[in-house]
């Protein structure tokens, strides 16, 4: 599903954010990648949305040679490789079942199909009670189950996790990890970008360790050695 075959990032002044990274993540699997900050976490999550070019190297997905994405791919590529991220992002003045339906609008979808998608989905991410409100109506926790539902609308074969319990209490933590299995479950590949170190070892999921922009570990049923 995911490889990268000696992947390195250099950016201006000669910065070295990756230096020859290769893994292979299968279709289904759920992965936490881990390191402290400046050890690359983001810009490798950049590079898998064609945010940013590798300098050297390959990276796939399935059999999409990503490194020669051109513009006009990139937000097919976003829908295959949804991204949710630590600041929720969402859109203030629309409630959270306008915000997902925001999404399909914005790719073309027709009407009919936007309505009867986007409550179908905020079902999934246990919103349906709560999807007429504002965000400032709502927790951090449902802000971030919103923007895991406007990802999911695209039915993405991979879903890329950046830091998404970040701003959210131990309790809405554990209730986001586990809609993140629960959708690893339908058969979504999930790469878990994180710092937290209760919630990597409580997985007992594989781990992959980036230190100074090269992996250092990689555990099929990992700890957060860091």
């Amino acid at each position: 599903m995911i490889k990268f075959i000696h992947v390195s990032k250099i950016y201006p002044a000669n910065v070295q954010a990756l230096d020859d990274v290769s893994f292979f993540i299968k279709a289904g699997e759920f992965v936490s990648l881990v390191g402290q900050s400046g050890s690359g976490k983001t810009t490798l999550v950049k590079l898998l949305i064609g945010e940013e070019r590798a300098t050297k190297g390959q990276i796939m997905i399935g059999d999409w040679d990503i490194t020669k994405l051109s513009q006009s791919q990139a937000p097919y590529l976003r829908r295959q490789a949804a991204v949710i991220f630590q600041d929720y992002k969402l859109l203030t003045k629309k409630t959270l079942l306008e915000n997902v339906e925001f999404a399909l609008q914005v790719c073309g979808q027709p009407m009919k199909k936007i309505k009867s998608i986007a409550p179908q989905v905020m079902k999934i991410v246990g919103l349906e009670a709560k999807m007429h409100r504002y965000p400032s109506e709502v927790s951090g926790g449902e802000k971030q189950r919103t923007a895991i539902a406007r990802a999911l609308v695209y039915q993405p074969k991979i879903l890329l996790a950046d830091e998404p319990t970040g701003n959210l209490d131990s309790i809405n933590a554990k209730e986001i990890i586990d809609l993140l299995l629960k959708i690893n479950s339908f058969g979504t590949t999930v790469l878990l970008v994180t710092h937290n170190r209760e919630i990597v070892n409580q997985l007992k999921r594989r781990v992959i360790t980036l230190h100074d922009g090269r992996l250092v570990s990689d555990q099929a049923v990992g700890k957060y050695m860091i």
